[in-house]
């Protein structure tokens, strides 16, 4: 094929060449002392004598300005706006891929990005995508590189002033810049001459392509390396063909008049050739003025150089130009050219050269004749608009795609044996994978080499999460076995990701009917910052925290969905009609809220805040319905097993101390209100295909003595005021065990807590708090009065754990021992259940060592201890009667599961406090522990109000305390702050039954994916995943 001509072969020299004389031309000599005035002139079309020369020239000094602000763009490093050739090291293409080295260590700290505009993005806040050549720098320094790399691909840890860049204008500076006219130094005030960058001085052999404009010289173009050439002013043709090629860049797109096969007159020619780029015109439109140009090469025309046309100079926008008239465009595209391919010499329409090109290319199986004209493409602009192909009926479909058809069956018959499937089949996986789709591609690959798809990607997830592998510990063992096996079992990670954004919030739509108050009402929404908004707080100061959460209302449209299959299974259990039920759904929610200790970890960086955390969950307690027709509810949902890990659903997590009462109100005030704007509003979903009415209702129950004085704002456990539920002191829960009511409420506390600010009655301090009952800080979260049944174990455990050590030293006998003897009775009740019953002592009561400890079997190895047989068998009794309460407030139904007990357990705690107060009295002489006064007085209450003790606890909160410390070793990030999103992100697809289903039905697969995991390899790979790079 004959290479595209040069813009320099005007219409003369193709009119010469055709033997005809071309029409003279006044000679227009170029003021070549000119300054930028005048060059500004003829760019903004005033009137001067060099403007009335001709349009031709106007354009050329236009162009020959641009090019130079152009070649000066391309010396500078886009993000920092250093000259490149002063920083040491390679230069780097901002719209370019990452390479391979870059990519590893990016991946390694924790970066995916693949291309470099996503890493400048992130490290310097520059958005690349939009830029155009003639404003950006289209490279960037090596300096800029290093900033990104140590940042990770996510932050800059150096502080760089990205330099706002400008289109050319008269005082562009970078093509006049400026320097101070006034120096202080005393003399006098000198002319300063606007020039550009200097360049240091060059012998007479120059070693670049220098442009010159008038008598200053622009900067070295970017890339060349070309050998010595002497000095040499460029011809302006040959000087117009580079501008307009920097421009157009169409050389390799659009055909040269000198393939037309007949010998045509001059001026036939020029009427189908583009005024910008001298090529014969593809796709082509016309200007107002009513001149013609191809699409691309006039859009990009009149982007760098302004709306105007090239040809007169009259305005022109691209949303001016029109297609030229049908008649027209029949001629053109009827034009004959000459097959350029060796041997052939046919000549072809214009309109049919592309599709000839191609037949040559199929027939001998390379691209080197056709691949000038892969991107000539005419388009259809007769009719009514072009539908797409898959919109077309079957008919329609064969029929336009007949010619490829019968050239794709020509090259299955010739190089395939006619297996015209497989060719296709690779065409359409050859299309995925440059198009990215890796997921279908590893599907269709699959099919075609009949491997099969393997396990699902949802199972693949179940089995990650709850083997607790890191993203490079699955990849690796995903890689293993398609090495081993030669098949693709487990899926890709980015099959995994998409499978994740279906279980977690923010996947599903969902309406609130009225609209929720101060809440927004996108449904998109996933992991936010839970401090967002601080910056708007009275004293403006930083949080000391970080946490994250998830939005409550989308939270809780995400369980739903989830349990989504058991609802309407329910349903159908119940014999209710599916159609019937879309009102009246009612969701009751357990709330939980506790600390986790200690969670310091070794690695990480970040702010400093405090290594505490605590963990605010709910769970789905049941979901019921009354129907048009009934009158009582019918629970089509409970919740098997309330107080496990797997059924408690993270909703945030926060470092902060749980006794930091003013950060905790601060962190959980947006969830509060989130949670108050929800009673008061019914959701509609859509579940089982319709639409379906949802209304809440909230249980503060997951609580302990602690967390329940923090949020309802009591004094500490110590105080005089002993009792969460009643308004008893210690002295009063002392003497009468038994006989108390359930008195305080969250409104009350609210009361009694404006009392304690304002002082109305003008009393004293014991005074005020006599009145207020032990309230001193403002209730923030209402909580249900009830009893933690998990704490109440804990902590009964503890005080029968210093029974048996003042039984063992007789205390009863003796009053005020001394700390070495309580010593030594700890020491030897210790060795003693460590010895016959394999207790090991704990630095704190926790519930396993609890629930051995509070058994016959413990009491009977501690009675050996024990030296009066009388206090042996009060010691016997004592814990009888508490193993027989014990499994009413245990228990999930106790109603159902121990009715004996419950009808019993007035009896039994009457009997119990006499115990104490009798025979124990050296103990509870005028003083009771809180969850003992709480066992005893208000059990039976709380039992015939909601039905349940145990059920209701905040066991499931407490055990998943060993899950986020798994979680944080499984995502160990640099920051905490990604670290705390995976943790949160993970808990949830933990808690997800779905996945929970999934694991269920493949726990072989589980058990042969965890059996190809070497754990030495395993945790060299952990280790590698936290090792940084430094350069």
């Amino acid at each position: 094929m004959e290479k595209a001509p040069l813009p320099s072969e005007t219409q003369p020299e193709i009119g010469a060449s055709l033997g005809i004389s071309p029409p003279t031309i006044p000679n227009i000599e170029t003021d070549h002392g000119a300054g930028l005035a005048s060059v500004m002139k003829l760019c903004l079309g005033g009137k001067s004598k060099e403007n009335v020369e001709g349009a031709s020239k106007r354009v050329d000094m236009k162009l020959q300005e641009m090019d130079t602000h152009m070649n000066h763009l391309r010396c500078l490093c886009r993000i920092c706006g250093m000259v490149l050739r002063k920083v040491k090291g390679p230069v780097h293409d901002v719209h370019g891929d990452l390479d391979e080295a870059s990519k590893c260590v990016l991946r390694k700290m924790g970066c995916k990005f693949t291309s470099w505009p996503d890493v400048l993005l992130k490290v310097f806040k520059v958005d690349v995508t939009e830029d155009a050549e003639s404003i950006h720098p289209l490279s960037f320094c090596h300096r800029c590189w290093l900033v990104a790399i140590r940042g990770g691909g996510v932050c800059s840890f150096t502080r760089i002033k990205v330099p706002e860049w400008k289109p050319h204008t008269f005082h562009c500076y970078l093509c006049s810049p400026k320097k101070s006219s006034f120096q202080r130094t005393g003399r006098k005030r000198r002319k300063v001459v606007p020039k550009v960058q200097s360049l240091a001085k060059r012998a007479r052999w120059d070693h670049s392509d220098n442009i010159a404009v008038g008598e200053k010289r622009a900067l070295r173009p970017f890339g060349d390396r070309h050998s010595p050439v002497l000095r040499a002013w460029k011809k302006n043709g040959i000087q117009r063909e580079q501008w307009v090629k920097n421009i157009t860049h169409c050389q390799n797109d659009h055909l040269n008049t000198k393939l037309i096969a007949e010998k045509l007159p001059v001026d036939f020619i020029i009427s189908f050739t583009c005024l910008v780029c001298d090529h014969l015109l593809c796709d082509p439109v016309q200007s107002p003025c009513g001149h013609l140009f191809c699409r691309s090469c006039i859009i990009k025309f009149t982007h760098v150089l302004g709306p105007h046309c090239p040809a007169c100079n009259f305005s022109c926008a691209p949303d001016d130009l029109i297609p030229p008239a049908k008649t027209f465009l029949s001629t053109l595209y009827s034009l004959p050219l000459l097959c350029p391919c060796e041997g052939c010499g046919e000549h072809i329409q214009l309109g049919l050269f592309k599709a000839h090109c191609l037949g040559h290319e199929l027939e001998t199986g390379g691209n080197k004749h056709s691949s000038q004209f892969q991107s000539y493409l005419l388009t259809n602009k007769g009719g009514r608009p072009r539908q797409h192909l898959l919109s077309l009926t079957r008919r329609a479909q064969k029929h336009r795609l007949r010619d490829l058809k019968s050239q794709v069956k020509v090259f299955a018959d010739k190089e395939e044996g006619g297996d015209l499937k497989s060719v296709c089949l690779t065409l359409f996986l050859l299309a995925l994978r440059s198009g990215n789709e890796h997921r279908q591609a590893d599907e269709l690959e699959a099919m075609m080499q009949g491997r099969g798809f393997g396990l699902s990607p949802a199972v693949c997830l179940a089995i990650r999460v709850n083997t607790f592998l890191s993203c490079s510990q699955y990849h690796k063992m995903y890689r293993t076995v398609k090495a081993t096996s030669g098949r693709q079992i487990f899926q890709p990670l980015h099959t995994l990701r998409a499978a994740e954004k279906e279980l977690l919030p923010g996947f599903h739509q969902f309406e609130w009917q009225p609209a929720l108050k101060n809440v927004s009402t996108s449904c998109n929404v996933g992991i936010i910052n839970g401090l967002s908004g601080w910056t708007s707080s009275l004293d403006d100061s930083p949080a000391d925290t970080i946490t994250r959460r998830f939005r409550y209302d989308v939270a809780l449209v995400a369980a739903l969905k989830d349990l989504e299959e058991d609802i309407m299974e329910g349903l159908r259990d119940t014999g209710m009609e599916d159609s019937a039920c879309t009102l009246g759904f009612r969701v009751m929610i357990k709330e939980c809220c506790d600390g986790m200790g200690d969670v310091s970890e070794k690695h990480g960086g970040g702010p400093a805040v405090p290594e505490k955390a605590v963990r605010f969950s709910f769970t789905v307690m049941s979901v019921s319905i009354q129907a048009e027709d009934d009158q009582e509810e019918v629970t089509i949902f409970t919740e098997p097993k309330p107080n496990s890990e797997l059924s408690c659903k993270p909703l945030c997590l926060m470092f902060v101390d749980e006794s930091d009462h003013e950060t905790l109100t601060a962190v959980l005030g947006p969830i509060v209100a989130e949670r108050n704007a929800m009673k008061e509003s019914r959701l509609i979903l859509s579940m089982g295909g319709m639409p379906r009415s949802f209304r809440f209702h909230f249980r503060g129950t997951g609580y302990d003595e602690k967390m329940v004085r923090e949020m309802e704002g009591l004094e500490a456990s110590g105080s005089t005021y002993i009792c969460t539920l009643c308004d008893s002191s210690r002295a009063e829960a002392a003497q009468n065990m038994v006989l108390h009511s359930i008195t305080r409420s969250h409104d009350e506390n609210l009361e009694r807590y404006e009392i304690w600010r304002t002082n109305p009655f003008s009393e004293s301090v014991d005074e005020l708090r006599d009145r207020v009952k032990g309230v001193s800080a403002k209730p923030f979260l209402e909580t249900q009065p009830t009893l933690d049944a998990l704490h109440c174990d804990i902590g009964n455990a503890t005080e029968f754990y210093k029974i048996f050590q003042d039984e063992i030293g007789e205390v009863y006998k003796k009053a005020n021992p001394s700390r070495e003897e309580r010593r030594s009775w700890r020491a030897a009740l210790d060795k003693q259940l460590r010895k016959k019953m394999k207790l090991k002592p704990v630095m704190r009561m926790n519930g396993n060592y609890a629930r051995r400890l509070m058994t016959m079997e413990a009491a009977e190895v501690v009675c050996e201890l024990v030296p009066s047989e009388e206090r042996r068998e009060a010691l016997r009794e004592l814990m009888r009667l508490y193993l027989q309460m014990k499994p009413v407030w245990r228990a999930t139904c106790p109603a159902k599961e121990c009715p004996d007990q419950l009808c019993r357990y007035s009896f039994n705690s009457q009997r119990f406090a006499d115990s104490l107060s009798s025979t124990f009295k050296y103990r509870y002489n005028g003083k009771i522990t809180n969850y003992l006064h709480k066992t005893l007085a208000h059990v039976p209450e709380i039992i015939e109000r909601d039905g349940s003790i145990g059920a209701w606890a905040s066991e499931g909160n407490e055990s998943a305390n060993k899950l986020f410390r798994r979680f944080r070793k499984m995502n160990a990030r640099q920051s905490k702050a990604f670290e705390l999103e995976d943790v949160l992100k993970h808990h949830w697809l933990y808690t997800s039954k779905y996945l929970q289903k999934f694991m269920e039905a493949h726990k072989d697969s589980a058990k042969a994916f965890q059996a190809t995991i070497d754990p030495e390899e395993m945790q060299e790979d952990e280790d590698l995943t936290l090792e940084i790079t430094e350069f």
